[in-house]
């Protein structure tokens, strides 16, 4: 039985499933070019029919997440979703109602969710589904953190271990804490949507000018540039209380809000970001203490947004009750279709464990295709028999290479499928591609990707623990910095994607770049422009190399040349 699982909320996709199998999974803005897109996943679903080659009347069912009140009322006015997407990205202009408008948002979130709201929530996906194709589906209906907790404990590969959602809120909570044992997922308790860290953050991010809900990364890192503070000096750390499994706030999210715009006034923008940063780490290590210890797990599976944040991550992994971790590498309401899709698996058939190898579960495009759009636009194109070793060439002689492979990646990480790559010993094009081609802030780090035989050697307090989805950060050892200065942060850490044979073709080229540089290690970054989805089809990789005015693109098998640079 196929499965289908859907998300119309922020970052909105779907997935399906068969079995223990994740078939498929993509999320809209991939096709609708629009970043993070928001609203019934159309475009998703199709497409996941049509690369497995299925009609609607294949699928058993489809599961979604999420039936709060505030959710329920933008499933039934949708144009209030679409403005609020608008004015979060800066596509229009707030107006002279947008501070009321904020606050009735941050209060109506908080509504849990009931009967009512459930089975009007059903019947608004079942008439959306319909108009796809779907009518007369059976529509399951899942909470938001349940959904999460499924992600990351049923693609950990774990046979049991504690599991933690963190993220702003979802079906009136913030937070969830459960166990994962004998193929039972047991919840044992919540956090409510009043006592969020992920709206604390969202907040930081707001205040400082910059898109909550996108731009946390750049308050982590911006972060690292602030004069550290004393834990005894820092007031925001007075702003939550951890007791036991659970999380206590000392203002409501309005009230936040207005108390961090306080602070925000005594300090400068960085060491604001660092005083949020390090609440943050030290009380959400508090919180994993507590679990660990009462639910005697010495592993721990997380997902939710809050889990993003890397530098929170690396704490975790260094608790010295952690043995073993795993954050799922789509932690954010982006990952939430899968997640129905698996509740509604567990509930049918008990399955609680898929195989999760990579995350390369988007689209794959033939050579003959590539071949039609590369001679559409005129381009000067070879094809190779051994792509990877020409794009190593190139790269240890300082190019940049736009690399896209294979299936597309699921989640916000490039992996190596779309991706930019270059040296990572150099300043100069990491200013280069901040400037030229990804249009980033200046204060935001690159990614490595790393030989999996060379991590140990490369990175402290590396246990030998393959972090494949970029979801954790390392600090580099001090005889690496310079090897490595056009991908770590100005504290010395980076978030390193490690690389084994598993991923054949990539494996491949850091192998031959290690061959001449002596080192397997690449700049990996987005195969986008910032502000734009990662590249999905074949046309997309064209537009923004035609766009950028990069020299060279390899594109499957073929290797494209701007002869005109």
């Amino acid at each position: 039985m196929y499965i289908l699982g859907i998300w119309d909320g922020h970052d909105s996709g779907a997935a399906i499933i068969k079995g223990n199998q994740i078939l498929v999974a993509l999320n809209e803005e991939r096709l609708s070019r629009r970043k993070l897109d928001i609203g019934f996943p159309q475009r998703s679903i199709k497409a996941c029919l049509d690369y497995l080659n299925l009609t609607p009347m294949d699928i058993s069912g489809i599961a979604a997440s999420t039936f709060d009140f505030a959710k329920t009322l933008t499933r039934v006015f949708p144009s209030m979703r679409e403005e609020y997407y608008l004015l979060r990205r800066r596509k229009k202009a707030p107006g002279k109602l947008s501070g009321l408008k904020k606050l009735s948002k941050y209060k109506l979130t908080e509504i849990n969710a009931s009967f009512l709201t459930r089975y009007i929530s059903q019947a608004v996906l079942a008439k959306e589904s319909g108009k796809s194709g779907f009518a007369g589906t059976q529509i399951f209906m899942f909470d938001h953190h349940r959904c999460h907790a499924a992600t990351a404990s049923f693609c950990s590969g774990f046979e049991e271990c504690a599991v933690i959602t963190l993220d702003g809120i979802g079906d009136g909570l913030s937070g969830s804490i459960s166990v994962f044992k004998d193929q039972k997922l047991d919840l044992i308790n919540t956090i409510s949507g009043k006592t969020s860290f992920g709206i604390f953050f969202e907040h930081v991010t707001n205040l400082l000018n910059m898109r909550e809900l996108e731009d946390e990364g750049k308050v982590m890192a911006i972060a690292n540039y602030a004069f550290p503070i004393s834990d005894a000096a820092n007031p925001l750390l007075d702003f939550f209380h951890i007791e036991g499994t659970g999380v206590k706030s000392k203002y409501n999210s309005i009230k936040m809000y207005k108390e961090l715009k306080k602070v925000l006034w005594a300090y400068p923008s960085e060491q604001f970001a660092y005083l949020s940063q390090r609440t943050l780490e030290i009380k959400i290590c508090e919180l994993v203490k507590n679990v660990m210890i009462k639910t005697g797990q010495q592993k721990v599976a997380l997902s939710g947004g809050i889990f993003s944040n890397i530098k929170v991550n690396m704490r975790i992994r260094e608790l010295p009750m952690v043995s073993n971790y795993f954050v799922f590498p789509h932690m954010g309401d982006g990952g939430l279709a899968l997640g129905a899709a698996f509740c509604a698996n567990y509930d049918l058939r008990q399955i609680t464990s898929y195989k999760f190898n990579d995350v390369f579960l988007g689209l794959e495009h033939k050579d003959d295709d590539v071949e039609k759009v590369l001679k559409k636009h005129n381009l000067c194109f070879e094809k190779k028999d051994d792509i990877a070793c020409d794009v190593a060439r190139l790269i240890a002689k300082n190019e940049i290479v736009f690399w896209f492979q294979g299936r597309m990646e699921y989640g916000p990480r490039s992996l190596g499928h779309r991706s930019i790559l270059a040296l990572a010993n150099s300043e100069k094009i990491k200013d280069q591609l901040n400037l030229r081609l990804k249009m980033r802030v200046w204060y935001q780090p690159f990614c490595p990707s790393v030989l999996e035989e060379d991590a140990g050697e490369i990175l402290e307090s590396y246990s030998g623990i393959p972090n494949r989805f970029m979801t954790m950060a390392y600090s580099v050892k001090p005889e690496y910095i310079d090897r490595l200065k056009g991908v770590i942060s100005i504290d010395g850490t980076c978030r390193p994607q490690i690389v084994d044979k598993y991923d054949k073709l990539y494996y491949q080229l850091l192998q031959e770049l290690k061959k001449i540089t002596g080192i397997g290690v690449v700049l990996n970054t987005s195969f986008n422009v910032h502000g734009s989805p990662l590249v999905c089809l074949p046309a997309d990789a064209v537009e923004t190399f035609i766009k950028t005015r990069n020299k060279y693109m390899a594109i499957q098998n073929y290797l494209v040349t701007r002869k005109d640079l």
